[in-house]
């Protein structure tokens, strides 16, 4: 199933970004989004080189510098996907405005969408969480370096403390989306 925007003057975004610090649910969120979307999903994580991997893996936070590299591969691919007419719906801490600047770069079509929550409940799901690389240690990290999107950058914003699917119906209620 297809979506489109009905709102006049506005088009269905090319790509969807999922963000917020690690345990706010990116990645579950963005692949239940893209699955109901019909879009493709793709993890931001995937894009991290090797050492990036291995730094945080030691527990170590990443640096901006370790960062660049990585977001712009993030954006390279939002550009690839663009040009062919394809949408998706990509999980990325995209934790400062900087940051998202580089997945943005200027483009009217490409959204924010901003997990909220409590750092006590995104602490609570990482300690029960198994088998990731990001140790829940770096999570104090992650609040400190985290700034909310602003207005300016059109987020949508939700907050993580329901159900999958009432987070999911509330991104695609916010986009005002309906079946094509």
């Amino acid at each position: 199933m297809r979506f489109r925007r009905i709102l006049v003057g506005d088009r269905t975004p090319s790509a969807l970004v999922v963000m917020g610090v690690s345990g706010s649910g990116k990645s579950t969120i963005a692949d239940h989004l893209a699955r109901r979307l019909g879009w493709r999903y793709e993890d931001g994580d995937r894009f991290h080189p090797p050492a990036n991997v291995a730094k945080m893996s030691a527990g170590h936070p990443l640096t901006d510098e370790d960062r660049w590299p990585w977001l712009r591969a993030i954006a390279d691919e939002i550009d690839r996907l663009a040009a062919f007419g394809e949408h998706a719906v990509i999980a990325c801490s995209a934790l400062k405005r900087a940051y998202r600047d580089i997945l943005v770069h200027g483009r009217d079509d490409v959204r924010i969408v901003f997990l909220d929550g409590t750092q006590d409940l995104i602490a609570a799901r990482l300690a029960a969480r198994k088998g990731h690389f990001m140790p829940p240690g770096l999570l104090a990290s992650q609040f400190r370096t985290l700034e909310p999107p602003g207005a300016g950058e059109r987020p949508i914003i939700v907050s993580i403390d329901a159900p999958v699917e009432n987070i999911v119906d509330d991104i695609v209620g916010q986009l005002n989306l309906v079946p094509q």
